[in-house]
This record gives C-alpha cells, sequence and structure tokens, in this order.
C-alpha cells in the first residue's frame, strides 16, 4: 500500500468513526483527486494544510485581528503567502511574527496592505480574477490547479507552485494578460 494510500484510508477511517459517512467519503475523493496531480509529497501537502489552518485560526483568535483587518494565507511547500488588509503596521506584523514560528513555515511572503477593509464588491471581484486566471491557465497550459496556486488581491494576482522556470515564466505571461489584472507577483519554487 502506498503512502498515498494509506492516507485516504486513515482519513476515511476516521472519518466513519466519527459517524460521518458522507463527509468520509467526499474527503477523501477530494484528497485523492488533489494529491495526485500535486508536485509535493503528501506530507507536504498535509504541512501546508495545517499552516494555512494554525495561521487562520491565530487570526479568528484575535480579537482585533478579527475585526480589524482581513487576512489571508496561503501555503505552498513551506512557503507561506499572507494577503489581505490591516489598519496598522502593528497588526501586520503581528500576524508575520506568528506565522514566522509555525511549524514547517519555511518563509513568510508578507503582502498584508495596511488599510481599512476592503468591501465585498472589491473581494468579489479578486474572487472572479481568480476564476479567470486559472480557467485561463488551465486552457492555455493544462497546468493543473494544484501546480499552480492563484491569489487575487486588490486586481494583483500571486502565482505560487512547484514549477520549472519555464512553466513560471509561461503561467505569468497568461496571467499578465488576463483582464483586469494590475500586477502579477511570482511565489514560485522552482524544479529545475
Amino acid at each position: 500500500m502506498t503512502d498515498f494510500s494509506r492516507l485516504t484510508c486513515y482519513i476515511a477511517i476516521a472519518l466513519l468513526l466519527s459517524g460521518c459517512v458522507a463527509t468520509a467519503v467526499t474527503v477523501a475523493a477530494v484528497t485523492t483527486i488533489d494529491v495526485v496531480h500535486d508536485r509535493r509529497t503528501i506530507g507536504d501537502y498535509i504541512d501546508d494544510n495545517n499552516i494555512e489552518f494554525t495561521v487562520r485560526t491565530f487570526v479568528v483568535r484575535d480579537d482585533e485581528l478579527r475585526t480589524r483587518a482581513h487576512i489571508s494565507a496561503t501555503s505552498m511547500n513551506g512557503i507561506l503567502l499572507l494577503t489581505g488588509e490591516a489598519p496598522t503596521t502593528q497588526l501586520k506584523d503581528r500576524v508575520a511574527n506568528f506565522a514566522a514560528d509555525v511549524e514547517g513555515v519555511r518563509q513568510v511572503v508578507n503582502e498584508i496592505r495596511i488599510s481599512g477593509e476592503t468591501s465585498y464588491l472589491s473581494r468579489t471581484n479578486d474572487v472572479w480574477l481568480t476564476t479567470k486566471v486559472k480557467s485561463t491557465l488551465f486552457a492555455k497550459t493544462k497546468l493543473d490547479a494544484n501546480r499552480v496556486k492563484v491569489v487575487s488581491e486588490h486586481g494583483n494576482v500571486y502565482l505560487m507552485g512547484l514549477v520549472t522556470r519555464e512553466e513560471g515564466a509561461r503561467a505569468t505571461q497568461i496571467a499578465r494578460e488576463v483582464g483586469g489584472v494590475s500586477q502579477v507577483v511570482q511565489v514560485f519554487e522552482y524544479q529545475d
């Protein structure tokens, strides 16, 4: 049995024992699809999810961050991208300092802007922009969504992933051509 098969079995068993049969089947299927197409090891995939969960939990549990800031955390192979807005440098640094000490984080890329929280419309636009970039990347390169993560914030598009230099350059060029993209920021880790 491969590591991947074991992981899927452990997740399914844990959820079955908790009484959530439908959830167990769904989580096992989604995890299977995600990990098969990902260049990270299963361990790295799980670590990245734990990093994101840990940082998000920190933000939600901190009263000031929860009520005054909008922070997103995205991890790929131990590289953690922080995006969003905080009204003060102190709050921006609070998240970054916490994140730097999270187990598994090799690097923090802090792109949190000092400003008031963005409007719902602005965030909706960023979600739409992410969708357009992902769709265009897949249509033009067949790069799997699990190989290149796309994060949009204020019209800026952040590209993350384990890619070759050629894949990274192509993905960057394609993202720059999508309508509504202000800037493309590469947060790639190269496999060359």
